[in-house]
């Protein structure tokens, strides 16, 4: 093997391959599924209130709403204004709060609150912005809420809402798309060009041809699936964690497609081992999902030992004292994997000097 020479196939691959539509395909399709996700999970089943303000006065109920983080407040100066924002559902609500309303509260007197909804805001926006309103008036009049309200979890399950849970799905894509599919397309590509057979004859091993794929499909994986987590919401606090994560899974996941491209003989074998295989790849997902069914299901398939150290990294803020074993089985099983790939390099050279292809 030559450094050299994967090097120039490698650069080859990164130059030529946005000139494919199916390799940029491969790379946008995990941003389409983010966007998908943020747009109707992130939205339609978590809405944040919206509020709008209009304060004759000076009104601690106004600055202690502007300083909320769960409500999403707007301050304004013209009730019309309001009054049509919340109509047309620009707000979830419209809060009017008269000059001197503090200090009537204060006094003793029963000063006018008026609020608006909006008719086709979420109810339980609605709930939220009324009961918040109705704490901070009881505040400024100096009594304490009539309850005490303690939530407590029950059950071991994280409280996590479905756009987070959906993390994974839109991460192993990410991995899969540039790791799995486009590592062993190159090399089909290769095959029904008929370059691997010239490598026969040529100056080249065909190790590095497959090294250079390998390392393709690694860089890519890694890219795409940091990029997808800082879209999706960040690192959780383990940045160093999350990437070695996710390095490691990037190169378990090129090394299954190098395998599936030396086994396939064209793109239409591909594309089937593909699906028929798609349910071992995606499997351990559904779990994340749904986390009251059996975990020890999800342990079964290899996937997991890529997908868990993200999750439990990135979202759960878990540092690599708590991932290092699943890191340490995703890690034997691509020593595991090398084999295979010599096994069938050597093949593929014997079916070359036989003249297939």
């Amino acid at each position: 093997m030559r450094p050299r020479n994967t090097w120039r196939i490698l650069w080859k691959d990164l130059w030529m391959g946005p000139r494919s539509g199916i390799f940029l395909w491969m790379l946008f399709l995990p941003l389409l599924i983010t966007v998908l996700i943020q747009l109707v999970f992130g939205s339609l089943f978590e809405p944040k209130p919206r509020l709008a303000i209009l304060d004759g006065g000076d009104s601690e109920i106004r600055a202690a709403l502007l300083a909320m983080e769960g409500i999403e407040t707007t301050l304004l100066t013209d009730r019309a204004e309001l009054e049509r924002g919340v109509e047309a559902n620009d707000w979830d609500a419209g809060l009017v709060l008269a000059a001197g309303f503090d200090a009537a509260l204060r006094a003793g007197s029963k000063p006018l609150l008026e609020l608006f909804v909006g008719g086709e805001s979420h109810a339980s926006s609605r709930l939220v912005i009324a009961v918040t309103t109705i704490d901070l008036v009881r505040q400024v009049e100096g009594r304490a809420p009539p309850v005490e309200v303690a939530i407590e979890r029950l059950g071991d399950g994280e409280l996590l809402p479905l756009d987070v849970r959906l993390v994974p799905l839109v991460v192993i894509y990410a991995l899969l798309a540039p790791g799995i599919f486009l590592t062993g397309l190159v090399i089909v590509e290769e095959k029904e060009r008929g370059t691997l057979t010239a490598l026969l004859v040529a100056p080249l091993d065909l190790r590095d041809v497959v090294l250079a794929k390998w390392i393709l499909g690694t860089v890519l994986a890694t890219v795409m699936a940091l990029f997808i987590l800082v879209l999706n919401g960040g690192f959780g606090g383990q940045a160093s964690t999350v990437t070695i994560s996710v390095v490691i899974g990037a190169v378990l996941c090129a090394e299954f497609g190098v395998v599936m491209g030396l086994i396939a003989a064209d793109q239409t074998q591909l594309f089937a081992m593909l699906k028929g295989l798609g349910i071992f790849i995606i499997g351990p997902v559904v779990f994340y999902i749904f986390p009251e069914w059996p975990q020890w299901i999800a342990m079964l398939f290899p996937t997991y030992w890529v997908i868990d150290p993200i999750w439990s990294s990135a979202v759960l803020g878990n540092g690599l004292g708590e991932v290092w074993v699943d890191l340490l089985i995703a890690l034997a099983l691509g020593v595991a994997g090398i084999p295979v790939v010599l096994l069938l390099i050597k093949r593929q050279l014997a079916r070359g000097a036989a003249g297939a292809p």
